[in-house]
């Protein structure tokens, strides 16, 4: 099933896909006002039975796509977790992953605009798969590790890169407002192949510029989420944003900044395509 955040005039709300339209959840579940809620309190896939033969409540048309979670606790993001990306960015082979994290203000959602600072033009793209803890823990085994995720989205992780290279710490590059879209939608993951693996596509405006196959994380899914629960408490509605393959614009030569009126489009199979236009911030 495929779980949104939105917004209609001017009141947001929560629910699930159903052909072209939204089941609004928000309407019905008075007790769980946002989707994070609903999946802190472990009411995902009941909720959605429960409703299962429920018309769509709105047209996708009328709507506005939020990220998928508007108001994560943590977005924990890994860095060079393709072998092709860190040959790319000349890092040193690491035994553990590289770790920064990112603020809810960074995210946009599906449809909106990613906004290019006025204090840069170094705008560049990441296409990223995000993980969604569904179940809280501390210490997750690896073996257990899917047993914690609620489901899969797609991620643009834009990097402000002359300010994530202003020092060693990615921080403030990865955290200029509205500069990374997550969506369109979270994916259950009764929804993905038995194997798990997904091809990951970056286009922009229409061209290929990134594609990988998740078996081809350095370290995988249930690896970080065992990494970051040791060191930390792993919340429903947290999100992992798990790395980007090689391809990135500031690697390139010339480098391919995005420019305002650029169309970027990230895609993973089994899992969605995720839209955003990049516009200059006013």
């Amino acid at each position: 099933m495929k779980f949104v955040s939105f917004s209609q005039a001017g009141t947001d709300s929560y629910g699930f896909i159903r052909g072209e339209g939204i089941v609004d959840l928000g309407q019905r579940e008075h007790g769980h006002s946002t989707l994070k809620s609903l999946i802190a309190a472990g009411k995902l896939q009941e909720v959605a039975q429960r409703y299962a033969a429920t018309p769509a409540d709105v047209p996708l048309s009328e709507i506005t796509l939020l990220p998928v979670i508007p108001d994560p606790g943590t977005i924990a993001c890994i860095g060079h977790n393709y072998e092709e990306h860190r040959i790319e960015t000349q890092r040193d082979p690491t035994e553990h992953p590289s770790i920064f994290f990112r603020h809810p203000e960074s995210l946009r959602g599906a449809g909106q605009s990613l906004i290019r600072p006025i204090e840069s033009t170094q705008l560049d793209y990441e296409g990223e798969l995000a993980v969604v803890i569904g179940r809280s823990g501390r210490r997750i085994p690896e073996a257990h590790a899917w047993e914690h995720v609620a489901g899969l989205a797609c991620f643009n992780d834009g990097s402000v890169r002359d300010w994530q290279h202003h020092s060693r710490q990615f921080g403030p590059g990865k955290n200029f407002a509205g500069t990374a879209g997550f969506g369109p939608w979270l994916v259950t993951i009764d929804e993905l192949p038995d194997d798990r693996v997904m091809a990951l596509t970056t286009r922009l405006n229409g061209k290929v510029v990134q594609y990988a196959k998740t078996d081809q994380m350095i370290f995988p899914i249930p690896t970080l989420i065992a990494y970051l629960s040791t060191f930390m408490t792993l919340r429903a509605g947290d999100v992992i944003v798990t790395g980007t393959p090689g391809g990135v614009g500031v690697k390139r030569n010339p480098p391919l900044w995005l420019q305002p009126g650029d169309s970027v489009e990230v895609e993973i199979s089994s899992v969605g395509l995720l839209k955003n236009s990049v516009i200059q911030e006013a």
